[in-house]
């Protein structure tokens, strides 16, 4: 299996897009100003087991869809990029696989993901799910929200969840 990186852009800052053989294993929005840093790599090489190699341009159909997405347009990622799950398994990836199904503009709570992924009473399970994807955007976690209706957290980022949820509202 080989593996292969490249970046694409999002209005957060440029995005890590980590390939397979057998399509996009890890998608990463960046902590830092600079996501060519080497930790980037580093965490996402344990995890693989390989060090992914540069691959300028492999990320380009994924950058075009990106910007279709944050132009406004309704894009699902799952049904244009084939996605390589390796790096969850469980109940974590079926609470992400049920969270792709979850329409453009639409919310669900994370014990409704629960159910619908077949472990009621497991919301905090989705939100670790939700937490540790390694999709960001690509699996739309953003679209998972507290019973309340309110957001809740993005990782560190609620002002990106916020972003998100604003874009698809339009």
């Amino acid at each position: 299996m080989t593996f292969r990186y490249d970046f694409a852009p999002t209005p957060f800052g440029d995005a890590l897009a980590v390939f397979s053989d057998e399509g996009i294993v890890r998608f990463d929005l960046s902590e830092s100003e600079d996501p060519s840093v080497p930790w980037l790599l580093e965490g996402v090489s344990r995890q693989l087991g390989a060090v992914p190699a540069p691959a300028p341009g492999a990320a380009d159909e994924l950058a075009q869809l990106l910007l279709d997405y944050f132009d406004g347009d309704p894009v699902r990622f799952d049904t244009h990029l084939r996605i390589d799950w390796r790096l969850t398994d469980g109940f974590a990836r079926r609470a992400l696989q049920t969270i792709c199904e979850i329409e453009w503009g639409q919310t669900m709570s994370y014990g409704e993901v629960a159910i619908l992924a077949g472990h009621p009473g497991a919301a905090r399970a989705v939100g670790t799910a939700c937490r540790v994807t390694p999709f960001s955007i690509i699996v739309p976690v953003h679209r998972v929200v507290r019973s309340d209706g309110s957001p809740g957290q993005y990782g560190a980022h609620p002002d990106r969840k916020r972003f998100l949820l604003d874009l698809e509202s339009h």
